[in-house]
């Protein structure tokens, strides 16, 4: 059945916001360092929404965690609000306003408010108006996902958002349900649009039809319409409402930020965070814009188990990888469908907070001293995969798995976002091309060109070893193959099959590692990895899926193959001696330069081992870093003790007699 929509005013709303006056000012999410984020996804059979909010518990929360903003929930993907809506379907199980209690406190306290709001995915509106779905490629209509090409965006998600953020003085929304929830559409708009673009009659289903890749960005383009028309209907309707769309210009839509989106935030989950919130972290801090990612403060396993909860441990060892990269962090907790928020959680979110704010003056809005940048490429994604934007699953992993192997050898490792590459390549003694396998003539001109320079290249798979053919010092001997082959590490072999391509090694060309097709370096062996020196530059090559297996097993053999090729053409400005289980970031703030050290023991991994509340110290880690002169004083922080140390060189040598979860390591000059 069909529900009326009732006319939306937004002038009948003001006196509401009016209830609400600034009493401290709230932070703009620029400014923001730590948040908390709530979400409920009402449902049509929920009974108690709101019924235990207090402001007494909002009190006791805001009092103990101090975060800067809230998240809570407005609208889920199901499709109902939290409210009761003269616009939109309001879930029938609200029993006090949530949003009202909510904004009253945060006001008094000066913390900002914002909602979780589902965008594309909204159930019920496309069981009210079937024509506002999106249409699958058999024709039928998306059961949950709306149509971009449609009316939904101009006839409720607008009005919703109007009204929500009008008549709760909101200071902003995170749009969930968006490009990792958009699929390709084949509704009539959008078949219309691919005939007038293409002159394709016929829409495409697969990669082996024709127009599949401009059907496909068409799509894209049509999302970024789509939300550029919300930021900008929204942003003149009320000035200073502050919209991220969830995921947009992470790796999921590793694009040029070019839309108003006020800030940029992801929320990362399951099995080993550590692994994603790596690389996500890495590539926000590229943007240049304000972000922050949201760690889940639970995780669900399959059967049975249901929610377990994370300790506080492990969330701040998840939150340090953020940190470090510069960024905001929130977690996000489910209150009780009536609201409740448990005294046991706030006092892991206070202790997770109070983690994170002991660093925020050394960590937040720092910037990296550039050493290795690890390519992320758009092109690769968006031309192999079948999906609009991410997540990519196995698709990312040659990047996902280079990041974790660099980090894991301690190296100082940035991501660089395909679009960045031409004004960032110069800034990095070292660049490594992960195996994706289509990497593109655009990314080999930058890249030749930045080794004709003097830089320093690393380019791992089959497709990458044909593509800089003519920079790898090695003739191509037939086509790649899918091979067993093992490689010897410092102990074991590191087992990498896969697609690997053959190399004949050209006079100048040094072996740098080498490949058995078993267990038995005694014979058949051929190059796993070459070096060669071209003009000012060096470029090495390992022809086989380095990355993608790394990705798969993170097995230590293969991690000291990598470390030995890396080592072969490139040192770091910084050398850390510790166990793989420590990262070392590179970074300065405030005139001074940071040596960030992370301890990743005993990080979730397996689901069958969901979460962890222990972390083992680590002790005794050497740290020596070349500075163009002796450092006036150097500490460890945030416990601001002296760090003794020897200047030799001009390199500071020194050690760290202890690592819990993260410390800093401050050099002034």
């Amino acid at each position: 059945m069909l529900v009326p929509r009732r006319t939306f005013v937004l002038s009948s709303l003001a006196p509401l916001a009016a209830a609400f006056p600034a009493e401290p000012p709230r932070l703009e999410r620029k400014q923001c360092f730590f948040g908390i984020h709530f979400d409920l996804h009402p449902q049509k059979d929920d009974t108690a929404l709101g019924r235990d909010v207090s402001e007494e518990m909002i009190e006791d929360f805001l009092a103990r965690v101090k975060p800067d903003f809230v998240q809570y929930d407005c609208k889920g993907h199901a499709g109902y609000l939290g409210y009761k809506s003269n616009v939109g379907t309001s879930s029938p199980g609200i029993v006090k306003d949530s949003l009202e209690i909510w904004r009253r406190v945060t006001a008094r306290r000066g913390v900002a408010l914002f909602i979780h709001f589902s965008g594309v995915w909204d159930t019920v509106a496309v069981e009210e108006h079937p024509a506002w779905a999106r249409v699958g490629p058999d024709g039928k209509p998306d059961p949950d996902k709306t149509s971009t090409f449609g009316p939904y965006v101009d006839e409720l998600m607008i009005p919703e958002l109007k009204e929500a953020s009008s008549r709760y003085n909101l200071d902003g929304v995170w749009v969930d349900g968006e490009c990792w929830a958009v699929a390709p559409d084949y509704s009539e708009a959008a078949a219309a649009a691919f005939r007038e673009a293409t002159g394709i009659a016929a829409l495409p289903k697969s990669k082996n039809d024709p127009g599949w890749l401009e059907f496909l960005e068409l799509n894209r383009a049509q999302f970024r319409r789509y939300v550029r028309h919300y930021l900008d209907v929204l942003h003149q309707a009320r000035p200073g409402f502050q919209i991220a769309s969830n995921w947009l210009y992470s790796t999921l839509v590793p694009e040029r930020p070019e839309l108003p989106v006020d800030y940029i935030s992801g929320d990362y989950l399951g099995s080993g965070p550590i692994s994603t919130a790596r690389l996500e972290a890495r590539y926000m801090a590229q943007t240049r814009r304000p972000w922050d990612l949201m760690a889940w403060g639970f995780t669900t396993t399959p059967g049975d188990a249901g929610i377990i909860f994370k300790s506080s441990a492990q969330l701040t060892q998840e939150s340090a990888v953020v940190l470090a990269q510069g960024g905001g962090f929130q977690i996000y907790y489910q209150p009780t469908r009536a609201g409740m928020i448990d005294k046991r959680n706030i006092g892991v979110m206070a202790r997770v907070a109070a983690f994170c704010r002991a660093r925020q003056k050394f960590s937040h809005k720092s910037e990296t001293v550039p050493q290795i940048g690890v390519l992320l490429s758009t092109r690769s994604l968006y031309r192999t995969s079948d999906r609009l934007f991410g997540s990519w699953g196995s698709a990312i992993d040659p990047g996902r798995g280079m990041l974790d192997a660099l980090v894991e050898n301690q190296f100082p490792v940035d991501v660089i976002p395909e679009w960045k590459l031409d004004e960032a390549a110069a800034a990095y003694p070292l660049i490594v091309v992960p195996d994706w396998p289509d990497t593109g003539g655009a990314v080999k001109k930058t890249l030749t060109a930045y080794v004709e320079g003097g830089g320093r290249l690393l380019v791992i798979g089959a497709a990458n070893a044909a593509l800089f053919a003519d920079l790898i010092g090695a003739r191509l001997t037939g086509s790649p193959s899918r091979v067993q082959t093992y490689i010897p590490g410092d102990e074991v072999f590191a087992h990498a099959g896969g697609l690997w391509q053959a190399l004949e090694p050209m006079p100048g060309t040094e072996i740098a590692a080498q490949r058995f097709p078993t267990y038995d370096s005694a014979r058949d062996g051929q190059p796993g990895a070459i070096v060669v020196r071209r003009g000012k530059g060096t470029v090495a090559a390992i022809p086989g899926p380095a990355g993608a297996i790394f990705a798969a097993s993170h097995d230590g053999a293969l991690r000291q193959v990598i470390r030995g090729v890396v080592k072969r053409i490139f040192e770091p400005v910084l050398s850390v001696e510790a166990p793989h289980t420590v990262e070392a970031v590179l970074r300065r703030k405030d005139g001074a330069v940071l040596v960030h050290l992370l301890n990743s023991t005993a990080m979730q991994v397996a689901g069958d081992y969901a979460t962890t509340d222990f972390i083992p110290a680590v002790e005794n880690i050497r740290v020596a870093l070349r500075l163009p002169a002796r450092p006036r004083r150097v500490t460890i922080e945030p416990a601001g003790k002296p760090l003794a140390g020897e200047w030799k060189n001009g390199a500071w040598t020194g050690e760290v007699p202890h690592l819990e979860v993260h410390s800093i390591v401050r050099f002034e000059s």
